[in-house]
């Protein structure tokens, strides 16, 4: 129990420390009502809103791809699945630069589309997917393969089709995962920093996320930069807590 303590005392204190300086400095409200603060959480939390619709859109077919099927170069894929969660954020950054920037491998189809990413609030979304999208795939990957597939096989022998069983069956029991990887992707997006300066840039009100923010605000006033930190621990924790303190998504591991 004492080494739990000291886990516990470990990875509280820095966020008691952040908060304690937050408010004893007097800028939290200050800040909490400044407009750059107010964009910036409009914006974080615009954009991470529409970054989980597309990873459960894009996610929720390869996770079950890569839960239910075998096929040549399997392993590679899940490499590839994996592989953003421990690349460092500023390669990931420039990953998404040579990739979808105008000089990148698929800048000239976007261009020809009338599409241009880097530097706009759609690079934002693009560098959030791109990070936070592995641990959606994992979570809801781990939740097909959880299902009993005498169940699923019960429902095709009583007539139900592939997609019905899928639609009635599958998903329902996976839920809870999904509903785990969901989390774990936003929380991911929400703190995404590297990948988003180096591939969107940090423009007032148009890229300029909380993390963003607070990585500005230190450059001239520490007060200011803690404050906007505290305002984006506080709101990371207060989801959390709701979620544990709902109880969902129930019956997953990392949040039962």
């Amino acid at each position: 129990m004492s080494l739990a303590a000291v886990g516990l005392t470990f990875l509280a204190l820095p966020i008691v420390a952040l908060l304690e300086r937050a408010l004893s400095s007097g800028g939290l409200l200050a800040a909490a009502s400044g407009q750059a603060v107010r964009d910036a959480l409009v914006l974080s939390l615009a954009t991470t809103t529409i970054s989980l619709s597309l990873v459960v859109v894009v996610g929720t077919p390869l996770a079950l791809l890569l839960a239910r099927t075998d096929f040549r170069g399997k392993v590679v894929a899940e490499a590839l699945v994996d592989l953003p969660i421990v690349l460092p954020p500023s390669v990931a950054g420039l990953a998404l630069l040579f990739a979808y920037g105008r000089s990148g491998l698929a800048g000239g189809a976007l261009e020809l589309a009338g599409v241009s990413l880097p530097f706009t609030t759609a690079a934002v979304v693009v560098a959030q997917v791109f990070v936070a999208s592995p641990f959606y795939v994992r979570a809801v990957r781990s939740g097909f393969r959880s299902v009993d597939a005498e169940v699923e096989e019960a429902a095709q022998v009583d007539g139900a089709g592939e997609g019905e069983v899928l639609r009635r069956i599958t998903l329902p029991l996976a839920r809870p995962a999904m509903g785990a990887g969901l989390v774990l992707a936003w929380a991911r997006a929400l703190g995404e920093f590297g990948a988003t300066i180096l591939f969107a840039g940090a423009i007032a009100g148009r890229t300029q996320t909380l993390p963003l923010l607070v990585y500005g605000e230190f450059q001239a006033s520490l007060d200011d930069a803690v404050a906007a930190a505290a305002i984006l621990v506080l709101a990371a924790l207060g989801v959390l807590l709701a979620v544990r303190l709902t109880h969902w998504p129930r019956g997953v591991g990392w949040f039962g």
